[in-house]
């Protein structure tokens, strides 16, 4: 009976026509490059003509919002160790008045357990998918010594949202290969391929080098530059420019291939 009451619970959400994203980046470990997942989906959706609805709910790091170009508003969802509900009412409010816009909200590490908990108690997916809206959690998965934490937060976040959610996963080797200590690739982790059909992309961040390529991207997100601001730039060198629009390439052709965004 149960199932009977989620298929037709189901059944009714998939009559509603779903127009436009509302993109999450989520995940309790700070310094993964969440903020840099949301800042290139800003900057590509722009690459599209588009004008996406940013906002940032980072209570400590609002770095989303630094980047000048992507008319970033900031709204802190947090009050304590608790999410404010008339905060987040004014999130949802934005989000509907943003009609045909999709949204990137770049959320803080310190509201990933509050913000999950809530989203998923007060059935918000739900909510959204019913104002023409997609929910799309991007997860960010990264190398190093901070892997396992942040595929421990992919796994509950895939097993704990409800079937209207979508995922997003970035793959980010800027601390190293993401991998697990025993040399395990995510794409061929457990914790991927039992959830695999909940995936909707991978996302994989170019691995760089770092005093060319990787020196010059890393310089452009820490000025809180975009792509076109910073090719546009002629203090830069010629070579300099040249080397981001080759990292650009490489990213948004990523973002091509990801038909959920």
């Amino acid at each position: 009976m149960p199932t009977a009451d989620k298929n037709q619970k189901q059944s009714e959400a998939e009559s509603v026509p779903v127009r436009h994203a509302v993109h999450s980046a989520q995940q309790g470990k700070g310094g993964c490059g969440k903020s840099v997942s949301t800042a290139l989906l800003g900057m590509y959706k722009i690459s599209k003509g588009e004008l996406p609805l940013c906002i940032d709910t980072d209570p400590l790091n609002p770095t989303f919002s630094n980047y000048e170009k992507l008319n970033v508003r900031q709204l802190n969802i947090m009050e304590g160790d608790e999410i404010n509900q008339r905060k987040l009412d004014t999130l949802i409010q934005w989000i509907d008045e943003a009609g045909d816009r999709d949204v990137i909200i770049d959320n803080g590490a310190p509201s990933f357990i509050p913000l999950s908990s809530y989203m998923i108690s007060q059935q918000i997916p739900a909510l959204l998918y019913e104002m023409g809206k997609q929910l799309v959690i991007h997860i960010s998965i990264v190398g190093g010594q901070a892997h396992d934490y942040t595929v421990e937060g992919f796994k509950a976040m895939v097993e704990q949202y409800p079937s209207e959610t979508r995922f997003v996963v970035w793959l980010n080797p800027y601390w190293g290969a993401v991998e697990s200590d025993q040399g395990v690739p995510f794409e061929e982790s457990e914790a991927y391929l039992m959830n695999k059909d909940k995936v909707d992309a991978l996302i994989r961040l170019p691995t760089l080098k770092k005093e060319l390529h990787g020196q010059d991207f890393a310089d452009m997100l820490e000025n809180y530059k975009t792509f076109d601001e910073a090719i546009e730039d002629k203090s830069l060198s010629i070579m300099v420019r040249q080397r981001l629009k080759q990292v650009r390439a490489l990213v948004f052709e990523q973002l091509d291939l990801a038909t959920v965004i």
